[in-house]
């Protein structure tokens, strides 16, 4: 059991929703005879749900911070009508009309963030205001017809790595990447334990990172070679690209910068973080316009994707995302969550809902499935917060990317002093 907590850094619960993943994704291999771990199905699973893992990168930054966004699906579907109409009308070249989706998403956020933050009305008020605002601004705009969008722009969405390389049947891109990542885990473990040794930490046994690493590098090379050995013309997607550059960029401010660590504080309690030199205006400002740009980009590589933008595109996007977020590990009260989470909680529910449709399972019992492992998410969350003992949800993915609220002191009046930028959150919880 010692050997065990080792390998999992002294916390049994840090791998833990990656391994309910792979279990999950085992469980349906079998079912399935074999078709979840293909390369199509992985590719299709892949690009069919890179726009929810987006607005999950967003949507947890939200949920840390106490509020909840109602409209990013609204949001996504008014920003993709205006690029596409941009585009077909004025001429708009592809890149210009991802900046312009930037920009509409920059605005709706900064509107939605004024009245949440300096007006102060609840966030879900104001965004279910939002939702059925840009719902209702995008069939207007629209006038409801599907507007078409240029096959540059649908790279975006639809785009893959490259062929090309001294390979042949691979696709040599989707190969290197592998490499880099695994090279990057390698780098990760190896820079911790040369750390700790700085600090004074003892390290464990060698044989608990070598074991770790290779676990995480034959995950990260069988993936590499699915993506790599799909029909012609398909690798990794370019969307992932996106994704994948999302996540580093968003991990880096959660863990490394002083807005990051403001989102947790005033997640955990807003006051004790307003009166530690918090500025829990602008902090509430910035993540709810943060996610409305997220969600113009999520909505943008949907339409690049579908080839078109439509009237009912972003339908329930937000429930999915919010889902994500909850199944990854963030608490219902604030305060709690991470990246890396919120996008392992949004695989589950993508390999959920993959799984199910491939054993012809109909949508009716799939959403009656995917509400209710929703709701023992949550459910166990609470549960364990009143009976006194840590949230296990919240704890799932702690230390995973090291972007974890501080601890909470016992009081406030008892809560040391503390150095400027250091992470500060006070929970009143039990």
């Amino acid at each position: 059991m010692n050997a065990f907590k080792q390998l999992l850094s002294g916390n049994g619960r840090q791998f833990g929703m990656i391994f309910a993943l792979g279990i999950l994704v085992i469980l349906f291999q079998v079912l399935t005879g074999g078709k979840t771990l293909t390369s199509t199905n992985m590719i299709n699973l892949f690009n069919g749900n890179s726009y929810i893992l987006i607005l999950a990168v967003g949507m947890v930054f939200v949920i840390i911070a106490g509020h909840i966004d109602l409209s990013v699906g609204s949001v996504a579907a008014f920003s993709g009508i205006v690029v596409a109409m941009a585009m077909r009308d004025w001429g708009l070249p592809w890149y210009a009309g991802i900046i312009l989706g930037l920009l509409v998403g920059a605005a709706i956020g900064a509107w939605q963030g004024f009245w949440v933050a300096y007006v102060g009305i609840p966030a879900f008020i104001v965004t279910l205001a939002g939702m059925l605002i840009f719902r209702g601004a995008n069939q207007w705009v629209g006038k409801s017809n599907t507007v078409p969008v240029p096959s540059e722009f649908q790279f975006i969405g639809a785009g893959y790595l490259p062929e090309g390389g001294p390979i042949p049947g691979y696709n040599n891109l989707t190969l290197l990447l592998g490499l880099i990542l695994c090279a990057a885990v390698i780098y990760g473990e190896m820079r911790k334990r040369g750390r700790n040794a700085k600090l004074g930490t003892v390290n464990p046994p060698a044989w608990v990172p070598m074991v770790k690493i290779g676990l995480l590098c034959a995950v990260i090379l069988y993936a590499t070679y699915l993506f790599a050995t799909g029909r012609p013309g398909t690798s990794f997607p370019i969307s992932g690209i996106i994704l994948g550059a999302l996540v580093l960029f968003y991990g880096f401010v959660s863990n490394k910068t002083i807005l990051g660590r403001h989102v947790y504080a005033v997640g955990g309690n807003r006051h004790a973080a307003e009166l530690s030199g918090v500025q829990g205006k602008k902090v509430n400002f910035m993540v709810m316009m943060n996610m409305s740009i997220l969600a113009a980009l999520a909505g943008m590589i949907f339409v690049a994707r579908s080839t078109a933008s439509g009237p009912f595109d972003g339908t329930n996007w937000e429930l999915d995302a919010i889902a994500a977020v909850f199944i990854g590990g963030a608490a219902v009260s604030g305060g709690v969550g991470t990246v890396v989470g919120s996008i392992v909680g949004g695989l589950v529910m993508a390999v959920l809902n993959n799984g199910l449709q491939l054993l012809g399972v109909g949508a009716d019992t799939t959403s009656m499935i995917k509400g209710l492992v929703l709701l023992l998410a949550v459910a166990l969350d609470v549960y364990n917060k009143t009976q006194g003992r840590p949230s296990i949800t919240g704890l799932l993915m702690r230390n995973f990317g090291g972007n974890k609220p501080a601890p909470a002191p016992a009081a406030v009046d008892a809560a040391p002093e503390m150095p400027t930028g250091t992470k500060t959150v006070i929970s009143t919880d039990a």
